[in-house]
């Protein structure tokens, strides 16, 4: 079966995006990248040196850009102009329009600003850029955003870093009901049964980093997650039995068992 989804032109079979932060070394970002079957890792450019420091070990010596797709994001932008800067430099530096926007209010939540991410996603659509977008769970947000151009819409399962899971599945599974891009739970997942849950919901994907990266052991979390999101793409695709209010046997007179 060929089970793959689309951003924007690019066609991918893997359903688990990770995140390049937080490892203890490129090395190991590199070796939970190889087992977790993902063919895309997202890279915050404010943060880690793909080739603005030539004097600095470079992420883009252990991943490589023939086998991977790097998705450059703005993490650490507070201001719709500053993430679209960002964009610019990482697109210069990557050669690539694809692009993961995160425009946040404050350090503290790490939230998604509403306001400032519409702003720098306009801008950026207007650029030619393929928008993969970090926001909140408002439902009409996530609409304008798809309306606007952004080839993904990407609600917070929960606050960055958390590990508390998708808080408010319902919310989720709404904005997947109105949407016609993907729609990918980003941020706060931190087990592959909470990976699960996203794909059953029917998600086409799910992007985390903090869950592999901060375990005991990131290249076991890597392969769980990797399970995981097959198993609940799966379980989607094949249409879970519906919840009953009263008990039935589990065969009848008119089976052949």
């Amino acid at each position: 079966m060929d089970d793959h989804f689309l951003i924007g032109q690019r066609k991918f079979t893997s359903r688990l995006i990770i995140g390049s932060g937080k490892y203890r070394s490129f090395q190991e970002t590199k070796n939970a990248l190889d087992v977790s079957g993902a063919q895309m890792i997202t890279v915050a450019i404010a943060r880690t040196n793909i080739g603005q420091d030539s004097k600095k070990e470079n992420l883009l010596d252990y991943i490589d850009k023939d086998i991977y797709t790097i998705l450059p994001n703005t993490a650490g932008c507070f201001k719709a102009d500053e993430a679209v800067r960002v964009a610019m430099i990482a697109r210069e530096l990557l050669e690539t329009n694809l692009l993961k926007l995160e425009v946040l209010l404050d350090k503290k939540s790490l939230l998604p600003n509403e306001s400032e991410t519409l702003k720098a996603a306009e801008k950026l659509v207007k650029e030619n850029f393929s928008v993969m977008v970090y926001t909140t769970q408002n439902i009409l947000l996530a609409k304008d955003l798809e309306n606007i151009g952004c080839d993904a819409i990407m609600p917070l399962g929960s606050q960055i870093g958390t590990g508390q899971g998708i808080k408010t599945p319902d919310n989720i599974k709404k904005i997947i009901e109105k949407a016609n891009v993907p729609v990918i739970v980003d941020a706060g997942i931190r087990t592959p049964s909470d990976a699960s849950l996203a794909m059953e919901m029917g998600c086409e994907a799910v992007l985390l980093n903090t869950s592999i990266a901060e375990s005991k052991n990131p290249i076991k979390m890597a392969e769980a997650m990797k399970y995981a999101v097959k198993a609940g793409r799966l379980s989607y695709v094949a249409k879970a039995m519906k919840i009953k209010d009263e008990a039935s046997p589990s065969s009848n007179k008119n089976s052949p068992l």
